[in-house]
C-alpha cells in the first residue's frame, strides 16, 4: 500500500480513522484519497514557489491594517486552526488534527485563498501590495505545513526547506519550534464579510455550472440569474 500510494497518504488515512473507542476499517479508497490530498500540497506550494519564491520574508515587517480582507481572513483561520490542532494533540484525538488541517489546506488555503491572492501576486504596478501578499502567503503555507509535518514528515520537509524564511530560521523541519498561534488579527465584522463572499461565490459557481455556463466566462450576476428565469 505505501509503495502505491506513499508512506504520507498512508500515515494521514491512519489519524483520520483514528477515533478513539472504535475500530478501523482501512479502505484503499481512503488512502488514495489522501495520496490525492498530498498531491494537492505539491501543487499548491508549485504555486507558491513560482509567484513568490523570491520573496524576503525579513525585508518588511507587514502591519495587520496594510493587509486585504483575504490576508487578514486567512491569517485569523490560520490561528484557529494553531488552537484546534493544538488542542487536539494534546487529547490524542489525532482525527481531529486531521480533520482540521485538511479542511484549512484544501478548501481554505487551496480553494478560496490562493484563487483571492491571484490578482495581487499577478501585477507588477504596487510592488508594496505584491510583497504583502507573497509574505502573507507564504508564512501561512509554512506554518500549515508545520502543523502538519507530525502526520505528513517527508513531503512536509521536502516542501518546507524550498520556501523562502525568515533570518534565523533552520535547515530542517523537523527540528523548528512547534508554531504557536499570535492574538486574532481579524476582527468579527471582516470574518463575516467574508463568509459572506465565500457563500456568493459558491452561490454563483453552482449556478454556472447548473446553466451550463464555463467557469472561465465571467457574466454579470443579472444574467446568470435572469437566464434561469
Amino acid at each position: 500500500v505505501m509503495d502505491q500510494y506513499g508512506t504520507d497518504a498512508f500515515r494521514f488515512t491512519l489519524a483520520a480513522l483514528c477515533v478513539q473507542g472504535r475500530d478501523i476499517r482501512l479502505a484503499e479508497e481512503r488512502i488514495k484519497g489522501y495520496r490525492n490530498f498530498a498531491n494537492k500540497i505539491w501543487n499548491a506550494s508549485r504555486f507558491v514557489l513560482m509567484h513568490a519564491g523570491d520573496c524576503d520574508p525579513g525585508r518588511a515587517t507587514v502591519e495587520p491594517g496594510s493587509l486585504s480582507l483575504a490576508d487578514r481572513w486567512i491569517q485569523s483561520r490560520l490561528n484557529r486552526l494553531m488552537g484546534t490542532v493544538e488542542e487536539a494533540f494534546r487529547g490524542y484525538q489525532f482525527n481531529e488534527v486531521a480533520h482540521a488541517l485538511y479542511q484549512f489546506i484544501w478548501h481554505e488555503l487551496c480553494d478560496w485563498y490562493l484563487e483571492m491572492a491571484k490578482p495581487a501576486l499577478y501585477q507588477k504596478e504596487d510592488a508594496a501590495r505584491r510583497l504583502r501578499t507573497q509574505q502573507v502567503i507564504v508564512r501561512v503555507l509554512s506554518t500549515a505545513l508545520e502543523l502538519l509535518h507530525p502526520v505528513m514528515p517527508f513531503v512536509t520537509e521536502e516542501i518546507w526547506q524550498k520556501l523562502p524564511h525568515r533570518p534565523g530560521a533552520g535547515k530542517f523541519l523537523m527540528l523548528e519550534p512547534w508554531p504557536a498561534a499570535p492574538g486574532n488579527i481579524n476582527t468579527v465584522g471582516d470574518y463575516t464579510l467574508m463568509n459572506t463572499l465565500v457563500e456568493v461565490s459558491s452561490t454563483i459557481r453552482a449556478l454556472k455550472h447548473e446553466q451550463g455556463i464555463p467557469m472561465e466566462q465571467r457574466p454579470a450576476v443579472k444574467k446568470v440569474l435572469a437566464k434561469m428565469s
